[in-house]
């Protein structure tokens, strides 16, 4: 069949915008016919991979056995510090007037942390309860036996504490294990004195005034007040290291957050969070005046008078670690002296390696 000359041009000219087409890409390229692009690599990879959302960490209640008092210091001093969000954790602290309460609290679930003294851990695990230090705060009790100015010359050692009236903070306390042991030192039994719940603080002061107690556990500020008044003396001094030792016969770690096993377990990225941000605090304290760190504090604190407030922690700094480590040798003492007046503990084979960790601290930032 022969085309004429016009059917010719039209031909050409179809031709000619197909391959106008095919040269704007309708066609398949090379790339798109060896099947799906590769994804970029290096750097290009990276920039464009998702960001995975936060990891929302559960909130920690923890409970102090006395907020305002300088052995439980690290406490209030990490939130005001901010090192608890700097962790990324959202922490709440409760006080109560004494550790027992705390213990009790942390046993019935109410809290999930307990600052209080390390000895809590060995008395429970006696009774079948599974509680474990993971921050050592301090390696004495940082406390003073005070006696009354009234009887001070009636009471030159611990012999003649049978038959007096000893303020404890409550029944059960570490205040309580602690005076028990002096009484029992002095030759006597622990039925040969009244212990008499009278809390911290200004309860502990009113007392002592009203004649209701010959001696009594106190920390400090309390300690420095009672003496600035003229209301009582040192009579057993635990408070420096010097004195804890001769007293106690060897170091025994004592303010603490110590919290169930069971949690420390099953929470060991909320439990390192926490390591973290109480060792800052500690490397804190230890590379700080007494000043600068009561200005980090409450001024109710002070309670009208922050010189003696300074003073007061002053005296205590030398108490507390600053790494959060069990110190060597200390749970043995806490456990000999313990056994002093609860005979029942040589019996029961207690665990010491289950009532404390250094492993958080270990690897804390």
């Amino acid at each position: 069949m022969k085309l004429g000359r016009n059917a010719k041009l039209s031909v050409s000219v179809l031709m000619s915008l197909g391959l106008i087409l095919a040269g704007c890409g309708t066609a398949p390229t090379d790339k798109q016919a060896s099947g799906p692009t590769q994804a970029p690599k290096g750097n290009d990879q990276q920039a464009t991979a998702p960001t995975p959302a936060p990891v929302k960490l559960p909130k920690v209640n923890i409970m102090v056995g006395g907020l305002e008092k300088i052995i439980y210091l690290p406490a209030k001093l990490t939130e005001n510090l901010g090192y608890f969000k700097e962790e990324g954790l959202e922490v709440e602290l409760t006080s109560q007037a004494s550790g027992v309460n705390a213990e009790q609290a942390l046993i019935a679930g109410e809290v999930q942390g307990v600052v209080g003294f390390y000895d809590h851990t060995i008395d429970m695990q006696a009774k079948g309860k599974i509680l474990q230090e993971v921050v050592q705060f301090a390696t004495n009790p940082g406390a003073r036996l005070m006696v009354s100015n009234k009887v001070k010359d009636q009471i030159k050692g611990l012999p003649d504490l049978k038959g007096r009236n000893i303020g404890i903070t409550s029944s059960g306390a570490s205040s309580h294990f602690l005076v028990n042991y002096l009484v029992t030192k002095g030759g006597n039994s622990t039925k040969d004195y009244v212990p008499l719940a009278i809390g911290a603080g200004g309860t502990l002061v009113a007392a002592m005034e009203q004649g209701k107690v010959d001696v009594a556990w106190a920390t400090q500020p309390t300690t420095a007040l009672l003496e600035q008044k003229g209301i009582a003396t040192t009579f057993v001094d635990l408070e420096s290291q010097e004195g804890a030792k001769q007293a106690l016969g060897g170091t025994y770690p004592a303010s603490s957050l110590y919290m169930n096993a069971d949690y420390v377990k099953k929470n060991p990225e909320v439990v390192q969070r926490l390591a973290n941000a109480f060792v800052k605090t500690l490397k804190y304290m230890s590379t700080h005046k007494a000043e600068e760190i009561a200005d980090k504090l409450p001024k109710e604190y002070y309670a009208g008078d922050k010189d003696l407030y300074v003073k007061s922690l002053q005296a205590s700094l030398s108490m507390f670690t600053n790494d959060g480590k069990m110190p060597a040798g200390g749970p043995e003492k806490v456990l000999e002296v313990l056994t002093v007046f609860t005979p029942q503990l040589k019996d029961t084979k207690i665990d010491l390696a289950k009532t404390y960790t250094n492993e958080f601290v270990d690897k804390a930032k």
